[in-house]
């Protein structure tokens, strides 16, 4: 191997990369756009919650639940039916979030020292979004109670309590957005990588000029090298725009050690590099390395713990998500961001992710050189 030969390979495939006038967008422009849609899309916060209020009781305590939900930030109601029909509707035609129906012997019960039932309804098939609202509406009845029991019973009750004062920490304030967004991060560099790499080399072949570079007296070693060593410079570019777009934009908190940082994304690079080269070997056009690329992406993205918790996955798949670099360098971003934690903690994912790399790099490298031989 020898420098200059990699060195005027690299040159190359940059003049290469840059002359096709499609691909400067694509390595500048879509990145930041996938991280804005990224980051204001995928969050799991409920802001507003839009309630369609049911009052079939009609007093001072029906009333109380009423003006207690309205007067909470996050509740809304914007729909007072007078049957129940009409609020099932709404709630069918999702123009309201959840539906509260009060009972008629609402007040009788409550004034009598009896449970109260309150119906509250909300729309099933967004799961997630439901328990969340759920949780939100079981807070504010809670609130009431408290309210009730003091108006009933106005001495002061004197009782041992269990004081559960909680504190989240690394993100205090439980915005989803602080666990995504770095996410995304490792996500669009493998994205990227991956894809350009696999294309780059099939390229060669559609073009033909991979018959002229085996000719040369360029080795394998060099070729590989001269191939990667472009995207690796890439990434790392794009990385730091994407970080530094990521903390200025969209606050997200960088307390850790940014040069921790880069070094897991170098390692994770490796593994993505060697993934778009192995795809570079069984495609013979460029259409079939994208297609192989997604078939790659859309498991290491599912397998990696980005959006479902790996605790939850069945046995089997959890040891397949081992094999994943993604499931890694989610663990060091988003540890590194948030928490500000370094190798003493995060050894075992660096440690995976060098194991991990250096053995699909290896075996990519040596059934591309076979195929060259």
């Amino acid at each position: 191997m020898r420098l200059l030969r990699v060195r005027e390979m690299v040159r190359k495939e940059f003049i290469q990369l840059f002359r096709d006038k499609r691909n400067r967008p694509i390595l500048i422009i879509v990145p930041f756009i996938q991280l804005l849609i990224f980051g204001y899309v995928m969050t799991t916060d409920v802001r507003t919650v839009r309630v369609g209020f049911l009052d079939q009781s009609m007093t001072r305590e029906s009333r109380m639940l009423f003006d207690t939900l309205n007067a909470n930030r996050t509740f809304d109601v914007t729909f007072t039916p007078d049957r129940p029909s009409d609020l099932e509707r709404r709630l069918l035609e999702r123009k309201i979030d959840i539906a509260v129906k009060v009972p008629p012997d609402f007040s009788g019960r409550i004034r009598k020292g009896e449970t109260a039932a309150v119906q509250v309804l909300t729309d099933g098939t967004r799961s997630h979004m439901s328990s969340m609202m759920i949780a939100y509406t079981t807070m504010v009845i809670n609130d009431l109670n408290r309210k009730l029991l003091g108006e009933l019973y106005p001495y002061r009750l004197q009782y041992g309590r269990i004081d559960a004062r909680i504190r989240p920490w690394y993100n205090p304030d439980l915005y989803s957005r602080n666990f995504f967004v770095p996410g995304i991060v490792a996500f669009l560099i493998m994205i990227l990588s991956l894809l350009f790499t696999s294309m780059a080399i099939v390229k060669e072949k559609e073009i033909g000029t991979m018959e002229q570079l085996i000719v040369t007296p360029i080795t394998p070693a060099d070729l590989i090298l001269g191939k990667t060593i472009p995207y690796i410079i890439i990434s790392i570019i794009q990385m730091c725009l994407v970080i530094v777009f990521a903390v200025f934009w969209f606050d997200i908190p960088l307390v850790g050690s940014v040069t921790l940082l880069f070094l897991g994304i170098l390692l994770f690079l490796l593994s993505t590099l060697a993934i778009g080269l192995f795809v570079s070997t069984i495609s013979s056009t460029q259409q079939q390395a994208m297609m192989t690329t997604f078939f790659f992406i859309l498991p290491l993205f599912m397998l990696s713990g980005f959006v479902f918790p790996i605790e939850n996955m069945p046995p089997l798949v959890r040891v397949l998500t081992y094999l994943n670099p993604a499931r890694y360098i989610l663990v060091i971003i988003r540890g590194i961001f948030l928490k500000g934690v370094g190798l003493s903690a995060l050894w075992h994912q660096y440690l995976a992710l060098t194991v991990l790399g250096l053995v699909l790099f290896n075996g990519a490298a040596r059934r591309f050189r076979k195929r060259l031989d």
